[in-house]
């Protein structure tokens, strides 16, 4: 059973420790919009939009580290519980 993610993570600073695309590796900076299957992130003022499914990354502030697959659900959903 994939374990739940019930917090907000738009606003998070991130940063992408694997994945599946190498353009995503190196990827860090402020989750600015989430989609059921889709994180988008502003690095450096340029919005890069990364796969849920591909990616395992680190909430900067909390040093939790995240397998996006086991948040793969739209952000309404994941937030009720």
């Amino acid at each position: 059973m994939k374990k739940n993610f019930p917090y907000e993570i738009i606003g998070e600073e991130i940063e992408v420790l694997s994945s599946n695309n190498k353009s995503d590796m190196n990827v860090a900076g402020k989750v600015v919009d989430e989609t059921k299957f889709t994180l988008k992130i502003e690095q450096n003022g340029v919005i890069k939009t990364l796969l849920k499914r591909n990616i395992v990354f680190r909430l900067k502030k909390s040093g939790r580290i995240i397998d996006g697959k086991d948040i793969s659900k739209k952000p309404e959903e994941r937030l009720k519980g």
